[in-house]
Parts: C-alpha cells; sequence; structure tokens
C-alpha cells in the first residue's frame, strides 16, 4: 500500500506493507483525509516526530470482529487508551498516561490507503452526512469540547481570536450553541465564512482589551495567547486551543493580578459534532481549499502550509 512518511521535516510517500489486525482493531480504508495544524506541525518537528501522520479522516471497515461495521462509513476518536485506567473509566480516555494517538504518538496515522484503530474509537455514518463534511468530526468536536468545558451561558459574548481552521469551527460551534460570538481574524475571504453563518466578525486591526468573560485563542501562533489574555476581562477564562512548537512567553502577572483562568482544551467527544453535522446547517465546505490523491501528499502538505489555505484533503 501507499503511505505517506515524515522525518526530518521532509514528506513524502512510500510503498508499505499492509498493517496487520490486532484482535478488538478495525482494518480501514482511507476514503479522505484532512492535513490540519497539528499535521503540520509535526512536519516542523513537534513531538520529535518520524512516520505516518494523519488523524482526521473518513474510511471504510475492511475487517474488524465486529460484523455490523463491515463496508462502513466511519469516523474515529484518535486517542488509544489502555482500555483499564481510571480515566478510561471516567470517559477521559483521551487523558490516559500510557495512551497512543493516531498519527501522532506510538500509532501509525490514517495517512496511507490502510490504516488500523480500535473498534471502540468508531463512529459509522449516517449516510445523509457526506464524506466532505464527515472529515471535519475530529476538529469540530474538539471545538465542542469547549462547551463540555466551560459552562457558556447563550447570549454570552464569546471572542474568538483567529480565523484558521479550528479558530472558524470553534466560532460556528459555539454559535451553533447560541452564544454571541465575535471572530476575530485578519483574512476577509475566511471571516466571510463564519459571517455567512451567522457570527459577528471582525479584521483584526487593534484587538479590544479586557472586555470579554471568554476567549477562545486558536490563532496557531505564540503571541496569540498574549493577545487573548489582553483581551480577558478580570475573572475572564482564556480557553487556549493552539498547539504551537516550542515555548510560548507570556506575562504571568496579568494572569494572576486579573485573577484570569487559563484552559487548555484539546480532543472532544464525537456525539456533539456528529449532531451538529447531521444538522447540515455548517458551512464546512466552503473550508476546503484544495484536495489531492494520497499519493501527491507532499504537494497537499505544500498546499496547505500556504498563507491564506485552508482545509486540504488528501483522496
Amino acid at each position: 500500500m501507499l503511505a505517506v512518511h515524515i522525518a526530518s521535516g521532509v514528506v513524502e510517500v512510500r510503498d508499505a506493507p499492509l498493517p496487520d489486525r490486532p484482535p478488538g482493531f478495525a482494518l480501514i480504508r482511507l476514503i479522505c483525509g484532512g492535513i490540519c495544524n497539528t499535521d503540520l506541525e509535526l512536519q516542523r518537528g513537534y513531538y520529535g516526530f518520524s512516520g505516518t501522520p494523519g488523524h482526521e479522516f473518513v474510511g471504510e471497515v475492511i475487517d474488524a470482529d465486529n460484523a455490523s461495521l463491515l463496508g462502513r462509513r466511519v469516523v474515529g476518536e484518535i486517542n488509544l487508551d489502555c482500555g483499564e485506567c481510571d480515566w478510561r473509566r471516567r470517559g477521559l480516555g483521551r487523558h490516559c498516561p500510557h495512551r497512543t494517538v493516531l498519527g501522532i504518538v506510538k500509532h501509525p496515522g490514517a495517512f496511507s490507503e490502510f490504516f488500523t484503530l480500535p473498534e471502540r474509537n468508531l463512529h459509522a455514518l449516517p449516510e445523509q452526512i457526506a464524506t466532505e463534511d464527515a472529515v471535519f468530526t475530529e476538529p469540530l468536536a474538539a471545538a465542542c469540547e469547549i462547551l463540555d468545558q466551560v459552562a457558556i451561558p447563550r447570549g454570552g459574548d464569546v471572542a474568538v481570536l483567529g480565523d484558521g481552521k479550528l479558530g472558524l469551527l470553534v466560532a460556528l460551534a459555539l454559535a451553533a450553541h447560541g452564544a454571541a460570538v465575535r471572530l476575530f481574524g485578519r483574512h476577509p475571504e475566511k471571516l466571510r465564512i463564519a459571517a455567512s453563518a451567522g457570527v459577528a466578525v471582525e479584521v483584526a486591526s487593534e484587538l479590544p482589551r479586557a472586555t470579554y468573560d471568554w476567549v477562545v485563542e486558536a490563532t496557531g501562533a505564540a503571541e496569540g495567547l498574549r493577545q487573548a489574555i489582553a483581551m480577558a476581562r478580570p475573572r475572564g477564562t482564556v480557553i487556549m486551543k493552539s498547539t504551537v512548537h516550542g515555548e510560548v512567553a507570556f506575562d504571568a502577572a496579568v494572569v494572576v493580578v486579573n485573577e484570569i483562568t487559563l484552559i487548555g482544551s484539546r480532543c472532544g467527544r464525537f456525539e456533539p459534532a456528529l449532531e451538529l453535522l447531521r444538522d447540515g446547517a455548517l458551512p464546512l465546505r466552503e473550508m476546503i481549499s484544495d484536495r489531492f490523491p494520497l499519493a501527491e501528499a507532499p504537494r497537499a502538505f505544500a498546499r496547505a502550509a500556504e498563507r491564506g489555505a485552508l482545509k486540504v484533503l488528501l483522496d
């Protein structure tokens, strides 16, 4: 089979053996995968990564212990927990200290013709959800995770900082929840996508200071956290979504004096995301900038890294 491989900043496509399917795992054929900022950070050296990336996918189950999964289109949660720890029992297996992570930590990713995941990680897709929408399930779940972590009331004023892929999804998910969202970004063509769904948008020439009780930082840049902290009111909450390779500096005195809460926010449950996808109200396909066959993954990664690019798909 063909498999994408990243090492020392280089993206290439290699011939690889078909993966073995352990008991309790499904063998999945890739239908469509999405390149996200984490994949680009892996290319830049995040986690010292070397191997096959990819964790946003729609696939078809080719082989499984559970016969009801055979032939089904599926999406999959990316954290593989040990199955025995307290985190798993609490429904938070993504924090298992022994976990591996699809395409990120010690488990080959979805950017290959075939790959494996535990059957318990899989969600079969309803027919009404198109593949082009379903490929957004994992990042949309990460956006919805904010609502599991923070009690934002309907009508609550929320600032989202960053108009990239994740910032747009966060703004759309919080607006669908009923929050009064204002998305700050630098790219009018991206902001228009959120505006088409009723989100208030603003080109961020000069950001407001001490204005919001909730600020979501999704810029993907080191300076984004400093900006988000400055936008929060005293006793406000900053939700941190960016995974930036390297250290991020900020003035801790501001956080302490203004009693600002910082919340790291990563993966989320798939169920809320799939509910939003069933509704079909989010303008997700407008976020697809380009698509390439798997064999052209180096071109696809280069395209995804271009300034202004949103979601690039691998078929």
